[in-house]
């Protein structure tokens, strides 16, 4: 792998106190190429805009995925890194089902280590912050035609964030789509493909506008069965039963939502993966079993949901207040990946190794 340092830094111009989610970027890049029927040589290079022939295959076509994934500074002053090799195994399946060559692992991980070393310097130290490290594929050919590309460029770039939400871990308030769809089955709801999140844009920016942070999409051909939320997966506490809709590929399978089921059933909760009929969360407010509702997801964690709008009525959820199992999971999902509790599953990677 070819490294090239930058001679300067991007460190001067990032406000630590005001990092919001997405705004600065570190000062290197990863770079790949695919050509010739064979990925070529990775560089590390200095983080800065990439040419693009207006004919670029993707600009028309949107043949991208990407992964979101984080890198912690740890209590004990360490770098850990989140589940990484879950998110490369999702990235193979989302090239896979986007006809993309299959990304090289150990390539992959070894430019994550090495910007890691690179860009120790940018990761934040407060708790609730983190590195936030998104590596993207897209086709790179110049030629305008539907069809899969012959060459592809591969990135991971990194950013200092904070939370995702402006609230935090406090509860956020939910509109319920009932007269759009984002992905149908057989679709890509099940891969992280730009084009998900495109179709997620003109009604996540109406809820916006009326004073909702995101939307829960219901299933396409009824609007009957709960989907997700545009940026998580969404979990319902009934009756001391941790609930959330299977998958059944229109759901992203969340690598967040997998560790809060993996640590609920090893604490011994009840917990159930099987389609969610709305109806079914609606019964369970007006009789006051709905306990809680949360998202899981690797930009907010765990976010509280404190009230659902449906259909023009309003459902309040735990007097808008974060409740014990969305905190209980919160706590525990940031204190491994902090390294302030123990890692039972061996999620970590020391990220400098």
């Amino acid at each position: 792998m070819k490294i090239i340092r930058r001679t300067d830094s991007l460190i001067g111009g990032i406000d630590y106190s005001k990092l919001g989610f997405g705004k600065y970027f570190s000062d290197h890049m990863y770079h790949q190429v695919y050509d010739r029927g064979a990925w070529q040589e990775a560089e590390i290079k200095a983080f800065a805009p990439i040419p693009m022939s207006p004919a670029n295959i993707t600009l028309h076509y949107s043949q991208t995925i990407f992964e979101g994934q984080k890198a912690f500074y740890g209590v004990d002053g360490k770098i850990r890194l989140f589940r990484p090799e879950a998110n490369f195994a999702r990235l193979r399946r989302s090239a896979e089902r986007m006809v993309m060559p299959d990304p090289l692992e150990k390539d992959f991980f070894e430019g994550l280590h090495a910007l890691m070393r690179l860009d120790r310097q940018f990761i934040p130290k407060e708790w609730g912050t983190s590195l936030y490290i998104r590596p993207f594929i897209f086709a790179a050919d110049e030629v305008i035609g539907v069809k899969p590309g012959d060459r592809y460029n591969f990135f991971i770039i990194t950013s200092p964030v904070a939370g995702y939400y402006e609230e935090g871990v406090n509860p956020v308030k939910i509109k319920v789509c009932t007269d759009f769809a984002r992905v149908v089955k057989g679709g890509l709801g099940e891969v992280k493909a730009g084009a998900n999140y495109a179709a997620s844009l003109y009604v996540g920016h109406k809820a916006k506008k009326e004073g909702f942070a995101q939307v829960l999409w219901l299933d396409s051909l009824e609007h009957r069965y709960v989907d997700e939320v545009g940026t998580m997966n969404i979990m319902f506490v009934i009756d001391d039963r941790l609930i959330t809709p299977s998958l059944e590929g229109t759901i992203l399978p969340g690598i967040t939502r997998d560790s809060a089921l993996k640590l609920a059933r090893s604490w011994g909760w009840t917990v159930e993966e099987r389609p969610v009929e709305f109806a079914e969360v609606i019964d369970a407010h007006d009789r006051g079993t709905l306990q809680e509702v949360f998202g899981t997801g690797t930009a907010a964690v765990i976010s509280p949901v404190g009230e659902l709008n449906y259909e023009g009525r309003s459902y309040r959820i735990n007097d808008f207040r974060t409740g014990e199992k969305a905190q209980a999971l919160y706590d525990a999902i940031t204190g491994i990946q902090y390294g302030k509790l123990e890692d039972p599953f061996g999620w970590n990677t020391l990220a400098e190794d």
